[in-house]
């Protein structure tokens, strides 16, 4: 791959996790704030984003890979996902937000398969160049962090976040049209919309212990929508300074522990490593339930640390895990069908369930996070018991490691 491709696409990368990591931090306290919203708005806002996960399949396999050049697609999907940013700002009006931030969501979501296809487009040995190139927009996410604590935006000018991804969604618009090019797949042409759904992977179902796994994977779904809508709320209630920032420790821990999991995964297996991730959920919403900043602001870092291990042990391991069950015939339609019933359904209701769990728990002097944040514990912990009792593997799933 030619040094100049690759800095254009490292770039892309940083740019692509900058402009998300910029506004859906922080968009629950963005809503209570500047508008006031309520647990359930907030909830719908960020099922918006599930919402887009489910549909987005669609506007890639059936239009984008058919008839244009995915950089050029991806162009136009930023410079419009700008306006549509800008728009959010001049609203104070809960329901025309929410209509705005899932027109922006569904044009931004089909850019996160984009950006996948150009950079795999240019390279001669994916498995070894992908990783340095989707490095860059991890650290994407966390310089955002890092810009908008330290700026203090929570506390005073939250709305300059939604500023600060209006002007990289323009940038990286315009950036996007001098991308190498990645013309349509001929291959795209015989798309239905039972294969970008990836229905052709619903024979895995036919193995139950996959089956046991796809719907665990669900259901986790709904304690990780309460880290996603709610944490950065709860730290700036509590008074954590600077709370994006501190937030940026759970993508650093994400990036470290995933390089574990080849390590542990074909030593310990799918079913242990499966179950260290539902514990880490557990763990993590325990430390909020009692972490304060004056006595026990430790536990306050350990649940956000956690993430590494909530995110990377199960879910990038349910990657690895539905692709050796797959096979090289329906791998990219289970992978697809995997996204599709985590982010798309089951965050969905994840997101609803939280918001409608925090309007529960809103008392007059805020909310009573310790309440809510058992929640979510239990469901993590309801989960690991029908893992546990239904989940049988007749050996170890020994596997490879795969880009998630």
């Amino acid at each position: 791959m030619k040094t100049n491709a690759s800095a254009l696409l490292c770039l892309m990368m940083f740019v692509e996790y900058f402009i998300w990591g910029s506004w859906y931090v922080t968009l629950g306290t963005y809503m209570g704030t500047s508008l006031q919203s309520t647990g359930i708005q907030i909830g719908a806002a960020y099922s918006a984003l599930a919402i887009a996960t489910m549909i987005s399949p669609f506007i890639i396999g059936l239009i984008a890979d058919r008839f244009f050049a995915a950089q050029k697609i991806m162009g136009v999907l930023h410079l419009l996902g700008a306006g549509m940013l800008y728009l959010a700002t001049t609203t104070a009006m809960n329901g025309p937000f929410y209509w705005i931030i899932l027109v922006y969501s569904l044009l931004y979501m089909p850019t996160i398969a984009l950006s996948n296809s150009i950079a795999f487009a240019q390279m001669s040995d994916p498995g070894k160049q992908f990783p340095w190139i989707r490095v860059f927009g991890t650290l994407g996410w966390i310089v955002a962090g890092l810009l908008i604590g330290n700026l203090h935006w929570e506390k005073s000018g939250i709305v300059n976040t939604f500023y600060l991804a209006t002007a990289a969604s323009a940038f990286l618009g315009v950036i996007s049209f001098f991308l190498p090019n990645t013309p349509p797949k001929a291959a795209a042409r015989e798309t239905s919309a039972a294969k970008a759904l990836g229905t052709e992977a619903f024979v895995l179902f036919k193995n139950r212990p996959y089956l046991i796994f796809f719907i665990a994977a669900i259901l986790v779904c709904i304690p990780l929508s309460f880290y996603y809508g709610f944490a950065n709320v709860f730290l700036n209630e509590i008074g954590v300074q600077g709370a994006a920032s501190k937030m940026i420790l759970g993508q650093i821990s994400e990036a470290v522990f995933i390089l574990a999991i080849p390590f542990l995964f074909n030593r310990i297996g799918v079913k242990k490593m499966l179950m260290m991730g539902m514990v880490a959920w557990m763990l993590r919403y325990v430390c909020f339930a009692y972490g304060n900043i004056d006595a026990n602001l430790w536990m306050l870092y350990a649940g956000i640390i956690l993430h590494g291990v909530c995110y990377d042990f199960f879910f990038v391991t349910g990657y690895m895990y539905t692709e050796k069950k797959a096979g090289a015939a329906i791998k990219n339609a289970a992978q697809g069908l995997f996204t599709f019933a985590t982010y798309g359904v089951g965050m969905f209701i994840g997101t609803w369930f939280s918001g409608f769990v925090v309007d529960n728990y809103k008392t007059p002097a805020g909310h009573d996070w310790t309440k809510i944040w058992f929640v979510p514990a239990y469901i993590a912990l309801g989960v690991l018991i029908y893992f546990i009792l239904f989940f049988r593997e007749k050996k170890p799933e020994a596997v490879l490691p795969v880009q998630a």
